[in-house]
């Protein structure tokens, strides 16, 4: 696992790349250096409609300030009269209005200035001084506006967005509403790079060399014909490796391409257990005089896929462990946090997976940043669905007319990212019996190779009737066959189809063993995704477990106030693994050892029952009062041979274990407070334990940092967990209670939380009750540098206080 320095350090190579914020000063005047600037300060906000917004003289003194990113919905109270209702976590919606005041100096009057949002949930429309410059109806894809036509050169400009979220009905999830990733200005000469035009691919690679294709395309949009210089450099952990110089003619109005191939000595390949990147820089150049630059982080890598040999890394099949995610970071909601991103990865890596799917939207590009540096698969996803709705209001409004802006603002964006292996066009489509769905996939497939061709297509298919042969066209259309939850035809229709190549998209917690045991035994079958890798808002109870009493079934059956969220994650919105998390990366993973767990008794009113998306309330923990002398389910995990189980010093019983148990054992062992332990064995030799131990009363909080350092930026976060100890610092999780938090210094509380998807209580507060003795703190800094310092306070327990050091941006 990486420390919290690894995840510091992560942060500070996305500050020196662009991708944190750049400390800006409260009145804000753009930068004369070329370039991108960030945007996301000193914006005002307000909820609903103000149409006289984009105004210059509008007075919104009294709207919040704020600096992005931010997600109005997460913030507002979470209702039961709210008409996200389930599907979308019980979350408000509705109209926010964004404005933002800058100087532009009369220096910059003679350059290209444009506006490029990394995400606004959605239908937004753009206005500068008044004027509108477009909208964009889909909420998951980047856009830009050019301002240079608009702009008044040595005085203030307004820039108004509005946000209409209004149409309640538009998501399956939670979406979150509002300007919920990055804003950047960029300002070019008029002879520049075009943006996202340069591509970078992997010709070939072997031990001794690789062959690197490189394309930009060069825009001149001045009145002048030039003669252009231009450098190519390469480097690796900061040592250049290559370089070329050339010259390049351009006329008015025209675009050129630069187009090389490097060879590159003894390469450092891309791998998830190896994540090397390299960079190139580019750059064009009159008399000496720079024009424009541009410096793209890439890896070396092939790929390559058939029936006989799987999925192929680099000259390697490897088998894909894939889990699904959504876009929301639990507590702060959809709101794009390079940290938050950050960490996300590194759970999901942390517990064992090799792969992710970014159900079902483009992520964030951070989020990619930390696919490509701290090593995962990527499966990037475009769509929900194409022209049928799913719901009212939902992108089918606007497929005809944006499907391909839509899809090729993801592939232009991320197609420089070696962790991304597949494109993926669609979800569970809902047209997907007609043959028209055959025609449409094609358009979108075509969409995609217009732009890359070095990657496999894909989308996500399933039935829930007994129809599914009659899908073969549109599976035809595709690279790679998703299947959703239907692993079971994989057989079969190998015998039908041999050339078909599966990956299984999705697929039911619960169905761990069957789906690594599929993709472990079968070529054609490349890996699996499990719905999903982390817990998140919206579609509200998908994965719970129902006691005698509650209503059962999913939201779609009913309302299940108050419950906010899916809770089928292998991950829990604290980032805490759940048993079935380790017992996934056991099946796919070497270095698990030994892990065990205890199932939650049924009570006595009945029989605990599941959703199909849950497994059974399972806990690390050997604190059970209630239960002494009655037998509790213990499960234990591992690929040794052997398993042996020690209640406070006391052999229990002996086990093995192998592919025909599932790797698994099951213990019935009369619950007594103390110390049990698992031992492993292979071949009479002890390889590994783990052990639970009873926790006594609650003596103590204890705060846990997961970094000690942030910058001053008003950005970055400090996730700080917090666990209810013993004397002895066991975890109790059986003695919640509400703990206050308050900050000293520069950094604000931004969101508590405790993993519990049926506790209502506002995320925006400073007052949280642990659940099964844990909770969450997320701190945001501002932009002074200092000392942080963090209380917690719980009645009858002495206070808790940490301290962090936030420090300048160099």
């Amino acid at each position: 696992m990486r420390s919290s320095t690894s995840f510091l350090k992560i942060i500070f190579v996305l500050f020196l790349f662009g991708l944190v914020p750049i400390y800006a000063q409260e009145s804000e005047s753009l930068k004369t250096d070329l370039g991108a600037q960030n945007f996301d300060y000193n914006w005002k906000f307000s909820l609903g409609d103000h149409p006289k917004a984009v105004s210059k003289d509008f007075d919104d003194s009294i709207w919040k300030n704020l600096v992005l990113p931010h997600d109005w919905s997460v913030s507002l109270p979470i209702k039961n009269e709210n008409p996200s209702a389930g599907a979308g976590g019980f979350f408000e919606n509705g109209f926010g209005w964004y404005r933002k005041e800058f100087m532009v100096p009369e220096t910059l009057n003679g350059k290209k200035l444009s506006i490029h949002f990394g995400g606004v949930y959605m239908n937004s429309e753009v206005f500068i001084n008044g004027r509108s410059l477009g909208v964009h109806p889909y909420g998951y894809t980047p856009f830009s506006f050019d301002l240079t036509p608009f702009l008044k050169y040595g005085e203030n400009n307004i820039i108004a967005v509005k946000v209409d979220n209004s149409q309640q009905i538009n998501s399956r999830w939670f979406s979150g509403s509002g300007i919920y990733r990055h804003v950047y200005l960029k300002v070019k000469n008029l002879i520049h790079f075009e943006d996202e035009g340069t591509f970078i691919t992997t010709v070939s690679a072997e031990k001794d060399k690789a062959e690197v294709q490189i394309r930009s395309g060069l825009l001149n949009e001045s009145l002048s014909a030039s003669q252009l210089d231009f450098s190519i450099v390469i480097k690796k952990d900061g040592k250049q490796i290559f370089s070329k110089q050339g010259i390049i003619d351009i006329k008015p109005g025209e675009k050129r391409i630069i187009a090389e191939k490097i060879v590159v000595e003894n390469p450092e390949l891309w791998s998830p257990d190896h994540p090397n990147l390299s960079l190139a820089e580019l750059s064009i150049s009159t008399e000496g005089k720079i024009l424009d630059s541009v410096t793209e982080d890439f890896g070396i890598r092939t790929i390559s896929y058939n029936a006989k040999n799987g999925f192929v890394l680099n000259g390697k099949s490897i088998l894909i462990n894939g889990g699904n995610v959504h876009h929301d970071n639990g507590a702060l909601g959809a709101a794009a946090f390079d940290r938050a991103e950050v960490r996300k990865v590194q759970l999901l890596k942390n517990a064992g997976f090799n792969a992710v799917r970014t159900a079902h939207n483009p992520p964030s590009k951070a989020f990619l940043d930390a696919c490509d540096s701290i090593g995962l698969l990527v499966v990037d996803e475009i769509f929900d669905g194409w022209r049928t709705e799913k719901n009212t209001h939902d992108y089918a409004k606007y497929f005809d007319n944006w499907y391909k802006k839509d899809t090729q603002a993801m592939v232009k964006r991320d197609r420089n990212h070696p962790s991304i292996v597949f494109w993926s066009i669609g979800n569970e489509i809902i047209e997907r019996k007609d043959p028209e769905a055959v025609k449409t996939a094609r358009l979108l497939k075509d969409a995609v190779l217009e732009l890359d061709t070095t990657r496999p297509v894909t989308s996500a298919m399933t039935t829930w009737d007994s129809d599914w042969e009659i899908f073969d066209p549109l599976f035809k259309v595709h690279d790679i066959g998703g299947y959703n939850y239907q692993l079971h035809r994989a057989e079969s229709d190998h015998q039908r189809v041999p050339s078909r190549i599966i990956l299984q998209t999705e697929s039911y917690p619960k169905d761990a063993f069957f789906c690594w045991n599929m993709t472990d035994s079968h070529s054609y079958i490349i890996g699996d995704f499990v719905w999903t890798a982390m817990d998140y808002l919206g579609e509200s109870g998908i994965g719970r477990y129902v006691y005698p009493g509650e209503p059962e079934g999913e939201h779609w059956s009913g309302n299940l106030f108050p419950w906010h969220g899916a809770y089928c994650g292998d991950i829990d919105l604290l980032g805490w693994r759940k048993p079935i998390s380790h017992y996934r990366s056991m099946l796919w993973n070497s270095d698990e050892g030994v892990y065990m767990a205890v199932k939650v008794p049924n009570p006595k009113e009945g029989d605990i029952k599941l959703t199909m998306w849950a497994v059974w309330p399972t806990w690390e923990s050997w604190t059970w009062p209630g239960y002494e002398e009655k037998e509790l389910e213990v499960e234990v995990y591992t690929k040794n041979k052997n398993v042996k189980l020690f209640l406070n010093g006391r052999f229990l019983e002996e086990k093995e274990i192998s592919r025909e148990t599932e790797y698994k054992a099951v213990f019935m062992v009369p619950y007594q407070p103390g110390k049990l332990v698992a031992k492993a064995y292979n071949d009479g030799k002890e390889r590994a334990s783990f052990n639970l131990t009873t926790a006594g009363n609650v003596e103590k909080i204890k705060l846990l940092p997961e970094q000690d350092m942030v910058l001053a930026n008003a950005q970055d976060l400090v996730y700080v967990n917090v666990e209810l100890q013993d004397k002895n610092g066991v975890i109790n999780p059986v003695s919640d209670q509400e703990i206050s938090f308050e900050v000293i210094g520069p950094a604000e509380i931004i969101a508590v939380d405790n993993a519990n998807l049926k506790n209502s209580d506002p995320y925006n507060s400073k007052i949280r009750k642990t659940w099964n003795g844990k909770a969450l703190v997320i701190l945001r800094s501002t932009r002074e540098s200092g000392t942080i310092s963090l209380t917690a306070k719980g009645r009858g327990l002495p206070n808790a206080n940490i301290q962090i050091k936030s420090i300048e941006n160099d």
